[in-house]
């Protein structure tokens, strides 16, 4: 399950909660396609800590302790959503309240207009065209290319 990335990548992408338990729930429906992806994707990934505590909730204890593990061998790197930022958070919360979003998915929109990044990996295909980046962009979700 380990992703090796390329140096010579400029690719970025979010990374959501669906598509992590997808990888490591073998039963999932989405497993086999989300782990194909995984294996020739060559670009960074980039997430939030209410991601990873979605997807431990979701997750067995012992496969938590997988996911856990995969993050710390560079499956993820994980963006820090400093304290002040917060207000930022729940406007973004408050912006698409019909949808309704979560704190999970606020965090990813609020990392990408931080940085720049428009390309995400979600099983939330609705959410996400929905959500926008930085540049007003409906987000690209890279499992359905």
């Amino acid at each position: 399950m380990r992703r090796t990335s390329s140096p010579a990548s400029a690719r970025v992408a979010l990374l959501d909660t669906g598509p992590l338990v997808a990888l490591f729930v073998r039963s999932d429906p989405d497993h086999r396609r989300v782990a194909a992806f995984f294996k020739r994707y060559t670009g960074r990934l980039l997430t939030t800590w209410p991601v990873l505590a979605e997807v431990c909730h979701f997750l067995e204890p012992r496969m938590a302790v997988r996911f856990l593990r995969w993050l710390e061998q560079g499956g993820a790197t994980l963006v820090e959503v400093p304290p002040e930022e917060l207000p930022a958070i729940a406007s973004l919360m408050e912006r698409y309240a019909d949808r309704p979003i979560d704190l999970a998915d606020a965090t990813l929109v609020w990392a990408g207009g931080q940085l720049g990044v428009d390309a995400v990996l979600t099983l939330d295909r609705g959410d996400f065209q929905t959500y926008r980046a930085a540049a007003g962009n409906p987000f690209r979700d890279l499992l359905a290319d």
